[in-house]
């Protein structure tokens, strides 16, 4: 399997820096997560049932019905070479790593973001993040649009997997989902911060939704991570707030690092992404001081997360302002 951020235990036995002690900066979730309510006793004694109204709340929140509840973006990531047809198979690079592993049997040839317009005219299925992970680029709505279109008239696909869009969600294809040619997928992982739920959205036209259906299987998700969820997306006033302290944070990162000299970044709020020919070096030096960022070899980069608290700001500044020192000096 792929590596993937938040291995913290395993960065805390290889530099003997107790679990407590570290700075966790490496996932890029919302550390502030959705308070999770109680869970009713007949949530952990009942199989889950489809009809407690988790997909009528999701279809208010994504603004279309056209969605099916899975397990995380995860498992659909891997189902989706299964019921989507085409040999010919395009994915932006850098990108999340599991779409190309998901789809590696094709031989999928991986875009540059400039590569993407002209792969569409030649490709059965475009894959591609939106805002890309890790690179924090966007495309604009109408763009993507109309790679959908041109698409789905030879029979073709757009994936586009917006994890970390709903800090800023106005460019979001969900709510045209259903149309031919478009898949979208959602996660509550990233801005709710429940990754540990596992829960997501397929959003698609139905036989797609039924293909995956069948081939997931019955009860993909939990039935207490089902109730809150529904909750959680349901609740537009921690949805308003939460969106306004994820911006002010994703900026003051920005700020920070450039401070420092690690600029320039990129991201949506809730990451921001440093490209560097250093990064390894400075992933290490980070980690010996028990900061645990995200580090990435092609390009070689790292991605921060957002700190917790004003402690974990207050110690990741100490932080670049000696490795920034020790630049100076070298």
């Amino acid at each position: 399997m792929l590596e993937h951020g938040g291995r913290l235990r395993r960065a805390a036995r290889e530099h003997g820096i107790p679990l407590a002690d570290w700075l966790d900066l490496s996932t890029g979730v919302n550390p502030h997560a959705y308070p999770a309510p109680p869970v009713p006793a007949a949530a952990w004694q009942r199989l889950p049932e489809d009809d407690d109204g988790l997909e009528d709340a999701a279809a208010r929140y994504y603004g279309s019905a056209a969605l099916l509840p899975v397990a995380g973006s995860q498992p659909a990531i891997q189902a989706l070479p299964a019921v989507l047809a085409g040999a010919r198979v395009s994915l932006l690079a850098p990108g999340y790593a599991e779409h190309a592993h998901a789809w590696r049997a094709r031989a999928p040839r991986l875009c540059a973001a400039h590569e993407l317009e002209a792969a569409v005219e030649d490709s059965d299925i475009v894959v591609l993040v939106q805002p890309n992970n890790p690179t924090g680029m966007q495309f604009a709505r109408e763009r993507l649009l109309a790679w959908r279109a041109r698409l789905a008239r030879r029979g073709g696909w757009l994936v586009v997997d917006e994890a970390f869009i709903d800090t800023a969600p106005a460019p979001s294809l969900a709510p045209a989902a259903g149309t031919d040619g478009l898949v979208v997928l959602r996660s509550l992982g990233k801005f709710f911060g429940l990754a540990g739920a596992r829960v997501g959205f397929v959003l698609a036209p139905a036989p797609i939704r039924q293909a995956l259906a069948e081939l997931l299987g019955p009860w993909t998700i939990s039935g207490p991570a089902r109730h809150v969820a529904r909750i959680a997306l349901a609740d537009t006033a921690w949805q308003a707030a939460a969106r306004t302290r994820l911006v002010a944070g994703g900026e003051r990162l920005g700020r920070l690092l450039a401070s420092h000299g690690f600029a320039p970044t990129h991201g949506p709020a809730l990451f921001r992404w440093l490209p560097t020919a250093d990064a390894p070096a400075l992933h290490a030096a980070l980690a010996r001081r028990g900061i645990l960022t995200r580090l990435f070899d092609a390009p070689a980069a790292l991605r921060f997360g957002l700190p917790a608290d004003e402690a974990g700001w207050q110690r990741l500044e100490r932080a670049l302002a000696e490795l920034a020192a020790a630049r100076t000096t070298a």
